[in-house]
């Protein structure tokens, strides 16, 4: 929990036009009512819009599938059970989006959270200007790795379309026997002719294979 000072010091401003590019949504679990209200001004201070602040895991989890956050502020310790396992249900769900997970039980470290799919793990209390340098952060590397998923989802589509088009102008060679250029061609030109994929129209050729069903 933030001290008296501290919340002094971060009470939000009447306008912070400056970080609106940069502003963050954050959905915000704790069970602690007063700390809640606590980082909930604070959150607001950096420029930031709180989606919800919840007191349980299973309403982080409901809070999380209908107000879609960048990133999820939760506490480890909860009323209705581990943090942990919210966030686990919330990444399994949202996997872009970024968790942090936090707690005041200072024998829990990184390596604690870490299978829960959390980017960063904070102890309590925790330093305003590293809360908002940690949810930042967060968001950064979910975003990076939802990204580098994505990448790599498309290279192996990619991939499985060129053996589906190689595989399909093996076929035409075989049947019309034209060279692999022409059978391209082939294919090509029924893919401009018929405004379908080459992908589609290999497919349909392999279909056409005797025995291919």
């Amino acid at each position: 929990m933030l001290t008296d000072d501290a919340r002094a010091r971060h009470t939000p401003s009447p306008s912070r036009p400056d970080r609106m590019a940069d502003a963050l949504r954050v959905l915000l679990a704790d069970d602690d009512v007063e700390a809640r209200r606590t980082l909930v001004e604070l959150l607001a201070s950096f420029g930031h819009m709180v989606v919800g602040d919840v007191g349980t895991g299973s309403a982080a989890v409901e809070a999380a599938r209908a107000a879609a956050p960048d990133v999820v502020l939760l506490d480890v310790h909860m009323p209705d059970g581990s943090g942990i396992d919210a966030a686990q249900r919330i990444v399994a769900e949202r996997p872009s989006t970024a968790i942090v997970l936090f707690s005041g039980d200072h024998a829990l470290g990184y390596a604690d959270v870490e299978p829960a799919g959390a980017v960063t793990f904070l102890a309590k209390p925790v330093p305003p200007p590293s809360l908002d340098a940690a949810l930042r952060f967060a968001v950064q590397q979910a975003r990076a790795l939802a990204e580098a998923r994505g990448d790599a989802t498309q290279a192996r589509r990619q991939l499985e379309d060129r053996k589906t088009i190689e595989r399909a102008k093996g076929i035409l060679m075989r049947r019309t026997g034209s060279s692999e250029q022409q059978a391209y061609r082939i294919l090509q030109r029924t893919s401009q002719d018929r405004s379908q994929s080459m992908v589609q129209i290999a497919k349909a050729v392999i279909d056409s294979e005797p025995g291919a069903h």
